[in-house]
């Protein structure tokens, strides 16, 4: 049963959701009715973290929201995390640790471990190796490895204080 279009707000416009159902997953109508593929579709569960989101700063697994639950808040996909089309910090540290293999994860853990980053007191520091796990906890990784994955966080967290160029 169709209804009557909505909007959403993701990544800082308003999207036109035509032809929507009530019971559609954020993560069906963002790549299928708004094309914005980059969050990945892969459990279904939220067990796996592929398809994590921002809503109002908060990170979600998209394949657990009903889409209509996200009009009036703003939406954040991987798409949305770099101002200007180029590398945000944490995809270039993921690149420049070797924090990317296959890529099927990496949205999921690039969202996870910017939220991570928005959420850390201004001191300084960065965040500590159990800080960083739990935040990625959600996200399941088959080919890279955490270890460079945590090398990567390292390295964004530097970049944000404006440790690196």
């Amino acid at each position: 049963m169709s209804t009557d279009p909505y909007v959403l707000r993701v990544n800082g416009g308003d999207h036109q959701v035509p032809d929507a159902h009530l019971g559609e997953s954020l993560l069906w109508v963002l790549r299928e009715r708004l094309g914005l593929p980059g969050s990945k579709n892969a459990c279904e569960e939220g067990e796996c973290g592929s398809c994590s989101v921002q809503v109002d700063g908060e990170l979600v697994c998209s394949c657990l929201v009903l889409a209509a639950a996200a009009v009036g808040r703003e939406v954040t996909t991987i798409e949305g995390i770099a101002p200007g089309g180029g590398l945000a910090d944490v995809q270039r540290a993921f690149v420049e640790a070797g924090a990317v293999q296959c890529g099927f994860c990496t949205p999921g853990l690039l969202m996870a471990v910017d939220t991570l980053l928005d959420d850390l007191p201004d001191d300084g520091s960065d965040p500590d190796d159990l800080t960083v796990r739990e935040a990625i906890s959600g996200n399941l990784c088959r080919c890279t490895g955490y270890g460079r994955i945590l090398e990567a966080v390292s390295i964004a967290a530097d970049i944000r204080r404006g440790g690196r160029t």
